[in-house]
């Protein structure tokens, strides 16, 4: 899907690395989700996935990051540091993916209105998590060794698109000034590019 944030961050990852890609977008609606040849792919039949070279494929989000920023700048040698980039990768899986993507998908899907009771529930956790997060970034300029990482990449997203799902974003000036920090880093890709005429 062209609006999913966990494969929007792979995207960016990719294009910071200067990996050559082939990008496939999939259709929800259309079925493509559900189709063997998807599922041989992708285990819990969910995007993003990325396909070697040697045609096996990788799952999950944080995982692909990992993967990808094996060796480079964006993931620290050093095993604690690693281990603190995880730790957010885990933070953002656990405390804001669901809380935040849920709403914002109830909007593009129409259904926001007629879900009050879900989206009220949402909030009341998503908005835990971002005050977690604020409190960190109210000293910190990045999530890990005061430099930009995957873990930075991974929490991003759906965060970034967080008022799209009625969130009050305003009411957290850390992670507003941290998000265009992360939109700055060379490489930053949006999530859907205009295309040239």
């Amino acid at each position: 899907s062209r609006l999913s944030g966990n494969a929007w961050k792979v995207r960016i990852l990719l294009n910071q690395l200067k990996l050559p890609f082939e990008r496939v977008t999939l259709d929800f609606a259309g079925g493509d989700l559900a189709k063997p040849e998807f599922a041989a792919k992708s285990r819990f039949k969910r995007i993003p996935v990325l396909e070697l070279d040697d045609g096996r494929t990788l799952v999950e989000s944080s995982a692909i990051l990992l993967y990808l920023a094996e060796g480079s700048p964006l993931l620290p040698d050093d095993r604690f540091l690693r281990t603190e980039v995880t730790s957010w990768l885990f933070f953002e899986q656990f405390d804001l993916t669901r809380t935040l993507a849920v709403p914002r998908f109830f909007k593009l899907r129409g259904v926001y209105e007629q879900e009050q009771e879900k989206v009220r529930f949402f909030h009341e956790i998503g908005y835990a998590g971002l005050t977690k997060l604020e409190a960190w970034l109210a000293s910190h300029k990045f999530l890990v060794d005061e430099r930009y990482t995957i873990a930075d990449l991974g929490v991003f997203p759906y965060i970034y698109m967080a008022g799209e799902g009625g969130y009050e974003m305003n009411r957290f000036p850390a992670i507003e000034a941290w998000t265009s920090r992360v939109t700055s880093q060379p490489g930053y890709v949006p999530l859907i590019e205009e295309t040239k005429a």
